[in-house]
């Protein structure tokens, strides 16, 4: 990857943590205010919408870190290693959690008149998007797993190769 590759890639890493992190320093306690005009329409407490919001947020921070991360690896050429596996894994982890995370705020929604139902079924699209998106990242990591293997295997052909010569 070169580098001015890795720069952009880097920079909007950036643009969207400080966006994540002003979303939950400033529209989050917005939200707040909404729901307490509305509170009589929902039908759990507001703080459960919240929660699960910042909680989605938390998760998008945490994939963001770890493409960082592995940025860093590749920018190293450290990526083929069994090191690499450790932040795939969180990112799988973190999308699936923004998944069950976004079928309980669909949850929360439902019931009552505060949302439109088409809300709710949009919501529904997030989660199969994001599940869809853990499984492609399972499609990568074993990607990354044949190609680890196949490196070890190359280094132990040359180190079988430099003691024949």
């Amino acid at each position: 990857m070169g580098k001015l590759t890795v720069l952009a890639l880097r920079a909007v890493l950036v643009v969207l943590l400080v966006g994540s992190v002003f979303v939950q320093a400033v529209m989050v306690p917005l939200l707040a205010g909404d729901l307490k005009g509305v509170d009589a329409d929902l039908a759990y407490p507001p703080a459960a919408y919240l929660v699960t919001v910042v909680l989605v947020i938390v998760a998008a921070q945490v994939v963001l870190v770890c493409v960082w991360r592995l940025v860093t690896m590749v920018r190293c050429g450290t990526v083929f290693s069994l090191a690499a596996f450790r932040y795939v894994h969180i990112v799988m982890g973190a999308f699936v959690a923004a998944a069950l995370l976004m079928f309980t705020l669909g949850v929360l929604l439902a019931p009552g008149e505060a949302v439109a139902p088409g809300v709710v079924l949009l919501i529904g699209g997030v989660v199969v998007a994001l599940l869809g998106v853990a499984l492609l990242v399972l499609v990568l990591r074993m990607l990354l797993a044949q190609a680890v293997a196949r490196d070890v295997e190359a280094t132990q052909m040359q180190a079988e190769l430099e003691q024949v010569i």
